[in-house]
């Protein structure tokens, strides 16, 4: 089980990346439009005040029911040992149990 303060940390990230999706997805657009590179300095000084945090990239998936960070598989959004654990135990409709 992760320690709950890096879960919390995780959702106050998500949150922050909501907040600022928009702000940050039309800055870039703009970066994109603009040809001047006096302009384009000043929309990336904007973009460079925003919060770290609230950059998509220092997100990090975790398990749905431990927290832990490693071994996720997307699909199901849990980590590979209690993925297996639910395979075997038949809570999974659908995913084939295989031994190894």
């Amino acid at each position: 089980m992760a320690r709950k303060s890096l879960i919390q940390r995780e959702k106050k990230r998500q949150k922050l990346e909501q907040k600022y999706y928009w702000i940050r997805r039309s800055s870039k657009k703009e970066i994109r439009r603009v040809t001047s590179m006096r302009e384009k300095l000043k929309i990336h000084e904007k973009l460079q005040s925003l919060p770290r945090n609230s950059a998509p990239i220092r997100l990090h998936r975790r398990c749905f029911l431990t927290g832990r960070p490693r071994a996720n598989y997307r699909d199901f959004g849990l980590s590979g040992h209690i993925l297996r654990e639910m395979v075997h135990a038949c809570l999974l409709p659908g995913v084939t149990r295989s031994s190894w």
